[in-house]
């Protein structure tokens, strides 16, 4: 890394400056420290040339007789890393002059209330980013200011969740969140559901957002009915962990697509009803049911546990998998690039592990846009990471052969 050179009447003006403020951390970052006082020089000099640009005369100068001039200053305070700073605003006698480094209505330095929305999104609290700002800025600024600053997302989001959609995604997984959300003066646990598309490059991005308290066939298909309405026109197949009412509604609105449930999630059920000694040995039986070569022989297998001594020690644990029979079978269909990407709701729980991490600290969130509103801050930085999945090339190719045009109409545009 190369220094940073000045002119020479530049380090000499350097020089005396740190001769009279000194060289301490105080006297160079402090309150009242030598880039405090540089800063708001700098500024105030900068809003005098935009005046005199304004007014097209210099400071001193003469104005045309019935033209605009001068007319003093007026006291600004100003948030920033530094922490407050008031500076010195000129004013013209029209009161025309607006100027463009800091505008009128302006309280804080660009990049501020970035740094508030960074570290909301994080998961800090109102609290902790007040004694952040105290800490590391000498600011104090009440918990309503936070809340002006982070609502200022709010239209950013919606406009994201409402945002066009692919036209076809090869793969959808939905998948629910609990989060504490105060509804009608008591705090509910509600399901906070996302959804994440493969789109037909292989990258991953969430679709939207949905608060519900309860799953069903009518909350469904208000979500299905919305991707719909932005775009979306056909979704191959759809990962879910059994989720209520969802086959009924995507089979409305889009008819073709396939409902994949969660193996994990049903192995993971299975297993509730054992005790700790037993898991391993049935979770092996289950293994033998799961990675079948076909679901033929996925269905020999489930009947011949189903008459084992373990099936008849827990015969729920068959009849759960009966019961959820359609759903467990689609993958079978497929190649083992497909089968690993679709058998479990992974791709969406990893998600919502990170979340947990940044909703953690919170005990419960005042509405459901409150909830939203943090949950999408915070995928704007997740999804950053989201990474696409191996051996896509492959992948693509299966779902050409098993799907057709379905998917090679959309890559071939």
């Amino acid at each position: 890394m190369k220094k940073t050179k000045l002119s020479k009447r530049g380090e000499e003006i350097v020089e005396e400056l740190l001769k009279e403020y000194g060289t301490s951390r105080e006297a160079i970052f402090g309150e009242a420290g030598l880039f405090t006082d540089l800063k708001r020089i700098v500024v105030e000099k900068a809003l005098a040339g935009e005046l005199t640009h304004h007014l097209g005369y210099e400071a001193g100068g003469k104005p045309d007789e019935e033209g605009n001039h001068r007319n003093g200053y007026s006291k600004k305070t100003l948030i920033g890393e530094e922490g407050a700073m008031e500076i010195a605003i000129p004013r013209d006698r029209h009161g025309s002059f607006e100027p463009i480094l800091i505008g009128k209505g302006q309280k804080r330095f660009e990049g501020f209330d970035e740094k508030i929305i960074a570290m909301y999104a994080r998961g800090m609290t109102v609290r902790e980013i007040q004694g952040f700002l105290v800490d590391q800025y000498r600011v104090e600024i009440s918990a309503d200011f936070i809340s002006t600053v982070t609502d200022s997302v709010v239209e950013a989001m919606l406009e994201w969740q409402n945002r066009p959609l692919e036209r076809v995604y090869p793969v959808v997984f939905f998948d629910a969140l609990r989060v504490k959300i105060r509804d009608e003066g008591t705090v509910k646990n509600k399901a906070v559901y996302l959804a994440l598309g493969v789109t037909m490059e292989g990258s991953r991005e969430v679709l939207g957002i949905w608060v519900e308290q309860q799953e069903g066939a009518k909350f469904w298909a208000r979500v299905m009915s919305e991707l719909r309405n932005r775009g979306v026109e056909d979704i191959l197949i759809a990962a879910v962990d059994g989720l209520k009412g969802f086959p009924e509604a995507i089979g409305a609105i889009f008819p073709q697509a396939q409902v994949q449930t969660c193996i994990v999630h049903l192995t993971r059920f299975s297993l509730a009803f054992c005790n700790w000694k037993e898991r391993k040995i049935i979770a092996g039986e289950l293994k033998k049911i799961y990675a079948s070569e076909t679901a033929e022989i996925a269905r020999k297998r489930l009947d011949e546990f189903a008459g084992s001594a373990w099936g008849k020690k827990y015969p729920m644990i068959a009849q759960s998998w009966n019961r959820n029979w359609e759903a467990v079978i689609p993958f079978f269909g497929y190649g083992p690039e497909i089968r690993k990407m679709i058998y479990t709701t992974n791709a969406i729980e990893s998600l919502h592990m990170q979340l947990r991490k940044i909703i953690k600290n919170r005990g419960h969130f005042p509405s459901d846009e409150s909830a939203i509103k943090l949950i999408y801050l915070a995928l704007q930085n997740i999804t950053k990471k989201l990474a696409s999945p191996v051996s896509w090339k492959t992948i693509a190719n299966q779902f050409a052969l098993h799907f057709g045009e379905r998917f090679t109409s959309t890559t071939a545009q």
